[in-house]
Parts: structure tokens; C-alpha cells; sequence
């Protein structure tokens, strides 16, 4: 749609960090297993980033990122009775419809034989990120380039370190092979990838319309190989 400019001093910095929290995650899921320990490792890295996020956040009050989400909230301003009462009506919708989502994701995954994981890479992945899509959408036809980058980078760092972390922190999780073979190993490298396009070592960051378009390729590839194995085996 348009091309990407990251001006954020603290998205720059973050961006680093989200590549190393996926090596770690990949380090720490090598084995198989997400075990108890793994679990605490991920949610106290989590922790320890966000309050370093919300400090330089604060020290740097002049960032184009903060400036961006000014601006927004100006355009949005309303009372906070008003601000609860929405907050609260999300947080209930987003929970019933993902507990829908993923009971309906998994009858089809029985109903055609098709694996968890396999929902769980394409449809349950794609229903749950629909929202930041939206979002990320919106902000860059409004020229919020720095706030559609964080919440990518945002939601890859919750995703990873507090989603997988306070799963495996209530029950340990074992996962087959392939999770990292093929679907991690692949994730570390578009990250990478991300990294590369947007960090801007000789100024500031930007992903332009081929780069962008190169990692939604790589995005359709992988999920055309995902449906073409349902139907071989």
C-alpha cells in the first residue's frame, strides 16, 4: 500500500531486540519441549522489556512514536467512563470470540483430518491477527508509519515470549519436530529478514513496496506449503 519509514528512536532499538528474543525462543524450543523453566525465562524477558520499553518511553518524550500516538489520541479523545466502558466490552468480546474461533478451528481440523498445528498456522494465526491488521492498515494510509511497525513488533514480542511463556508456565507443551525444523526456523529468518529491511543502518528505517511485498510472498509460499501437505498426506 505505501512504503514504510521508521523514524522511532525506540522501534530501532526494538527491532534488534525482537530478533534476539526469536533466536532465544528458537533456543529454547530446540529440544521439543516448553518446559516449566522455559516458560519463567520468557515471561520474566517480557517483563524486564516492557519496563524497559515504558522507560524509554518516558525519557524520550520527544520521539516520533509518541508524538504519533498523541496525535491519535487527540483525534479520539472521549470521556473515561466512556474509555472503561469500551475497554471493558472489547476485552469481552475478544474473549468470546476467540474461545469461538478456536472451537470452531478445531472442529474443522477433525472434520477433515487436518492437524491442530496445521489450524493453528493458518486459520486460527490469520483470525487472530485480522484486528492488528486492521490497525496497521489504517495507521499507514494516515501516515502513522511508526505505530503500524510497533505493533508488529509488539505483537511478535507478546506472542513469543508472554503468550508462549504463560501457556507453558500452567502446563508444559511438547511440540513435534517440524515446529522447529520448519515453522521456527522460518520465522527466525523472516525476523531477520525484517531486521535487515527496516532497522536503517545509514539512516532511518524503511521497508519499501518490494521488500514488503518479498516477505508477503514468503508469507503465501509458506502457507500454500502448509495446505499442500494436508492434502499429501
Amino acid at each position: 500500500i505505501s512504503p514504510i519509514a521508521v523514524h522511532s528512536r525506540i522501534l530501532r532499538k526494538e527491532l534488534p531486540l525482537l530478533t534476539v528474543v526469536t533466536i532465544l525462543a528458537a533456543w529454547l524450543l530446540h529440544d521439543g519441549i516448553v518446559t516449566s523453566s522455559d516458560a519463567f525465562v520468557m515471561l520474566a524477558v517480557f517483563a524486564a522489556l516492557m519496563g524497559w520499553t515504558i522507560k524509554e518511553g518516558i525519557q524520550e518524550k520527544k520521539d516520533a512514536l509518541g508524538e504519533e500516538m498523541e496525535q491519535e489520541l487527540d483525534l479520539h479523545a472521549m470521556p473515561v467512563s466512556k474509555a472503561m466502558f469500551w475497554l471493558v466490552a472489547g476485552l469481552v468480546f475478544l474473549v468470546v470470540s476467540s474461545r469461538i474461533l478456536v472451537w470452531g478451528a478445531v472442529e474443522i481440523a477433525h472434520g477433515f483430518g487436518v492437524s491442530d498445528l496445521v489450524i493453528g498456522l493458518t486459520v486460527v494465526a490469520v483470525g487472530t491477527s485480522l484486528p492488528e491488521l486492521a490497525s496497521s492498515l489504517i495507521a499507514i494510509r494516515r501516515g502513522e508509519h511508526d505505530i503500524a511497525f510497533g505493533n508488529v513488533i509488539g505483537s511478535n514480542l507478546f506472542n513469543t515470549l508472554a503468550v508462549v511463556g504463560l501457556a507453558g508456565a500452567i502446563h508444559p507443551m511438547s511440540v513435534g519436530p517440524e515446529v522447529f525444523n520448519r515453522d521456527i526456523l522460518l520465522m527466525s529468518a523472516l525476523t531477520l529478514s525484517l531486521f535487515v529491511f527496516g532497522y536503517g543502518f545509514r539512516g532511518p528505517g524503511r521497508i519499501n513496496r518490494v521488500e514488503g511485498m518479498l516477505l508477503l510472498l514468503c508469507y503465501a509460499g509458506y502457507n500454500a506449503y502448509l495446505v499442500s501437505t494436508v492434502f499429501i498426506n
